[in-house]
This record gives C-alpha cells, structure tokens and sequence, in this order.
C-alpha cells in the first residue's frame, strides 16, 4: 500500500538558505519512511538537519493524536560470579 509521505513545504518547513535544499527534502523523506543513519551521505549536514525536522514532526503528529513515545530500552549486563562449591 503505498502511502503519501508530506514534504517540508507541505508542512511549512522552509530549509535555511546555508543548506542544501534537496539534500535537506531526501534527509527529511528518508527519517519519515522510517530509515535509520548508515551511509557516509547521511552524515551531511543538510541531510541530518533535513533528518531531525522529520523526527520532530512525527514526535509532534504522534502526541496529537495521543500516542505517546515509550522510554528508551535499557540495556545492562549482569555478570553472576560463581563460587565453585
């Protein structure tokens, strides 16, 4: 099913002049398809800043509708120390 993803000028969003403009759009695309930073491109600045606008949005249109963000997943070790008895 394919869906329809808003672009940043749908939504209001201008990129700032100091940016790259169509790096910032795939920046914002890629976070909103649900896309994770692993290539060397996305560490651009207009593509990482294009990136944060994105999860921005979606942190917004989430707590309109009411869901809400879970805490992050704490991750530890425990280590058992065993006595040979």
């Amino acid at each position: 099913m394919p869906h329809a993803y808003p672009t940043p000028r749908n939504i209001g969003l201008r990129a700032p002049a100091y940016l790259r403009e169509a790096r910032f759009n795939a920046g914002f695309e890629h976070a909103l398809k649900g896309g994770h930073l692993t290539e060397v491109e996305y560490f651009r600045r207009s593509f990482r800043l294009g990136f944060r606008a994105a999860k921005l949005y979606l942190r917004e249109v989430r707590r309109s509708r009411g869901l809400l963000d879970f805490p992050m997943r704490a991750k530890f070790r425990l280590r058992a120390l065993w006595h040979g008895v």
